[in-house]
């Protein structure tokens, strides 16, 4: 094949480029007019799947299946210490340097740090906060880049040795960290019928087992295609467009079980199922509130986005049931790079963050938000004119009065029973957001995975409404991505109920009809699995089984698959639980170089404020047999389509310039897309609630009328929520420590108030059953360790995918049928054994009734 056009046509140093939209400090950015593809349907979900499905024998499990869908339960050795009150630091840089150089090397780690989130690098496979439009720093990264990055660039091989040394029985009793320790997958392997161990196979012979399990069902709905946020745009394009060629919308994502909620609760009020700031708005912000977040964890670089809101004046406000280090003070780690700074920042107590922290209980949010508005509903009874923007809501909004009137019907009582937080302390909060105009609100997980998250979250864009703090510098919505892509993938199209508009430019591209049909979202689709009415399984990235709830019932479906398929770079659990034949397909990670026919390509990435920028590998892949995601996805669609499929998948392989340019006439927002992905940093998206232009079905804002829905639990029970550990992002688990919140060694710990340990007659380090509630189920784990902490009365927390066993496949948030993560109704029982300090072998223990 002759060198593409668009290939000669490349800049040959990016740097001299220049990037026509991106704003500069207090500037906002020209996004173009056309506005950009929002997969998210204003009418909301259809109504969800209210059947209750068997609750599984979560400890029975491990006898039954002698592969382990959760992790094993030995300890693995507790020592507790104080929680830390200040993030980042020396110990971040040293965390940072100890993870790239142990697993990848000094040159190698060294190398791919300097490049990772620069504008001619790769872009950072963890979380999807943005990188700064202008100038970047040496060391654009934090502690989790580097943890991420370090994972990718590990030198260690999962290669066929490794696999035949080990059987699946013996791999799922290794702890998740242990199995990322095993290094990179490295050749295609297959795991027969009845076989024990994985073995290697040829690429050509798995694209055909791939392609005969398609072509043999009766229906391509008995498929289901999953999609990892960490998926860059392009191949995400190829999968969802080989999914709908091949017959089937049965996409689920992992969006389905984090931000779907923010979709369904702003599609429907702004327009746009997607945040509305820039990293410049952040810096101008007189307000900012963060809820059901911690960014010290899951997403570090907001904290210098934070501290340097903090040095313009900003206020911040915390709602979150712990209290986290990353919102009490802060540490750049930049600071020590900087002679001038490095001694001050070093003997400094750090930047403080949050000016107040509200301990909501968990599920009480939207009733905070109801509790600060009545205040500021009463602030402008007394002072007309200088709360409420009233102009603001006359010309761009609708739905007010009724909204006032759910408002001023709302009572102090409900409120504060439901929030577990005073009038007086949500006043505190109203005061300061009283007199302001600059108004953001962050929120990630800890609302999303709530019972009530969708309304909670249409309580923001009701409060921002009421301010007028949408669509101008310094204000707007910002819900905080999790992962890399996950928002480019919905972009993309990764969508399991598609708009029309979407369907008919990829008809008008391709010259086939896609379908018309709903397919399955994540918790249809373990439901569908569990039922049988799916027979073949395949994960473009990601971890399913650990990701998923109700992991036992997960694994029941999974095992049901005649195929299950994982395109994936390092072994996951998600691997070991499988149907009757399994295929493990090896592909390049974000810094690996991938050439290709027309040479060294590059993939793009859409962050949490909508940048589309370009991510460039780095380093020479490791010695093995692993292809592109490209080429994996075109290799089985060449092999299952063959004639069938109008779509050219060679020329695709070779150039993916020719992938953008199909985007660029599919999908709006990235008109000369080739042109623009090659500036440096990327361009924004369209972004119409940026530009107060609401494309809602009557073009206006909408005030949401909500039912402030309390859930009454049993006086001997509990609410649970899951968290990340420090040391974990996403299902990935780097080690056993927590040091934010003192935790080391361990991950089997449930995080009680010492109110709550006392009536129950449980000691610190005290084992205990801990028993989910759900419609008249139950669902039971054994054995983890008591911890007091500060977390308000009748709330738990613990770390997921330890938890997710408990969490029904049922129980779901409103609306957006997410998984309620955050909201399981326990109980938890005394064990009489203790686990003492520095022991990871239980004793007996005498239990008082």
């Amino acid at each position: 094949m002759e060198k593409s056009p668009n290939n000669e046509q490349k800049p040959s140093n990016p740097a001299e480029q220049e990037v026509s939209n991106s704003p500069k400090s207090g500037e906002r950015p020209n996004q173009g007019t056309e506005m950009t593809n929002d997969h998210y349907d204003p009418q909301g979900k259809p109504d969800a799947d209210k059947r209750v499905f068997p609750a599984p024998d979560n400890v029975g499990a491990k006898h039954k299946n002698p592969v382990l869908a959760q992790p094993p339960d030995q300890f693995t050795g507790l020592t507790l210490g104080k929680p830390a009150t200040v993030a980042a630091g020396v110990k971040a840089v040293l965390k940072s340097m100890e993870f790239s150089w142990s697993e990848a090397g000094v040159s190698r780690g060294t190398h791919a740090l300097l490049k990772l989130n620069q504008k001619d690098g790769f872009d950072c496979s963890s979380c999807a906060w943005p990188d700064p439009d202008d100038h970047r720093s040496v060391a654009e990264f934090c502690e989790n880049g580097a943890k991420a990055t370090a994972s990718d660039a590990d030198t260690r091989r999962a290669d066929p040795a490794f696999f035949a040394k080990h059987s699946l029985v013996d791999l799922s009793r290794m702890t998740d960290r242990d199995l990322n320790n095993a290094g990179r997958l490295t050749h295609p392997m297959v795991l027969r019928p009845g076989a024990t161990h994985y073995t290697q196979i040829s690429w050509p012979d798995a694209f055909q087992v791939v392609a005969d399990e398609l072509n043999s069902l009766q229906s391509p709905n008995e498929a289901i295609f999953y999609t990892s946020g960490k998926v860059p745009n392009e191949p995400a394009y190829l999968y969802q467009l080989f999914v709908r060629e091949f017959g089937t919308n049965n996409l689920p994502d992992c969006s389905n079980m984090c931000h779907e909620s923010s979709g369904s609760a702003l599609s429907p009020t702004l327009g746009l199922g997607k945040g509305s700031v820039t990293l410049n708005d952040i810096y101008e912000a007189e307000v900012i509130l963060i809820m059901g977040q911690n960014p010290g964890t899951n997403h570090p670089r907001m904290l210098t986005a934070l501290q340097i809101a903090k040095r313009n004046g900003a206020k911040i406000i915390a709602v979150n049931p712990l209290h986290e280090a990353g919102l009490s003070h802060f540490k750049n780690p930049q600071d020590f790079m900087n002679p001038i700074k490095a001694v001050g920042t070093l003997l400094s107590a750090g930047t403080p963050i949050a000016d107040l922290h509200l301990q909501v209980k968990i599920n009480g949010d939207m009733a905070v938000l109801r509790g600060i508005m009545k205040h500021l509903l009463r602030a402008e009874e007394l002072n007309p004119g200088e709360v409420i923007d009233h102009d603001f809501i006359k010309e761009y909004t609708t739905n007010y009065a009724e909204f006032l009137d759910t408002l001023n019907n709302t009572s102090w009582e409900a409120i504060e029973q439901m929030s577990g937080l005073s009038s007086d302390q949500l006043l505190e909060a109203a005061n300061i957001i009283a007199p302001k105009q600059k108004i953001i609100t962050c929120w990630a997980m800890g609302l999303t995975q709530q019972k009530n998250g969708v309304m909670s979250i249409q309580e923001i864009v009701n409060l921002q409404l009421m301010k007028g703090a949408m669509g101008k510098p310094g204000a707007g919505t910002c819900p905080v991505r999790g992962h890399s892509n996950v928002q480019g993938d919905r972009t993309m199209g990764i969508w399991e109920r598609p708009h029309k508009e979407f369907l008919d430019a990829l008809a008008r591209e391709y010259g086939f009809e896609p379908p018309r049909e709903h397919g399955f979202d994540t918790v249809e689709s373990i439901k569908a699995m569990y039922e049988g009415k799916s027979k073949v399984f395949v994960s473009l990235g990601g971890n399913f089984l650990s990701a998923a709830p109700d992991t036992e019932l997960v694994a029941e479906g999974l095992r049901k698959q005649r195929l299950t398929a994982f395109i994936s770079t390092k072994l996951n659990r998600g691997h070991l639980v499988t149907g009757k034949t399994s295929l493990i397909l090896p592909c390049l990670t974000h810094l690996d170089i991938d050439m290709q026919r027309s040479g060294q390509q590059f993939t793009s990435c859409e962050n949490s404020m909508g940048v589309v920028s370009q991510s460039k590998g780095v380093l020479k892949p490791l010695e093995g047999e692993m292809l592109s995601e490209v080429a994996i996805l075109s290799g089985i669609a060449i092999s299952t389509l063959g004639d069938r499929s109008n779509v050219d998948w060679v020329g695709y392989t070779e150039n993916y310039d020719r992938i953008r340019d199909s985007i660029a006439r599919v999908i709006p927002g990235f008109d000369k897309f080739n042109e623009k992905i090659r500036k440096p940093g990327g361009f924004y998206l369209p972004n119409g609630p940026r530009e107060r232009n609401f494309t809602t079905e009557n073009g206006k804002a909408n005030f949401t009328v909500t039912d402030m829905v309390r859930h009454e639990i049993e006086p001997d029970q509990l609410v649970l929520m899951s968290i990340r550990s420090h040391d974990q992002f996403n299902t990935t688990i780097y080690e056993y420590n927590d040091r934010y919140r003192g935790v080391y060694g361990e991950r089997r710990v449930i995080f009680m108030n010492a109110q709550d340990m006392s009536e129950r007659h449980i000691r610190e380090r005290q084992l205990v059953n801990i028993t989910s509630h759900f419609d008249g189920q139950r669902r039971k784990l054994e054995k983890f360790i008591a911890i007091p902490y500060n977390i308000p009365k009748g709330n738990t927390a613990a770390y997921y995918p330890e938890v997710n066993p408990l969490v029904p496949v049922a129980s779901v948030a409103y609306i957006s049928n997410t998984p309620t993560s955050k909201f399981v109704i326990i109980t938890v029982e005394p064990i009489p054994e203790l686990l003492p300090e520095g022991k990871t072998t239980p004793i007996s223990i005498t239990i008082t009734a």
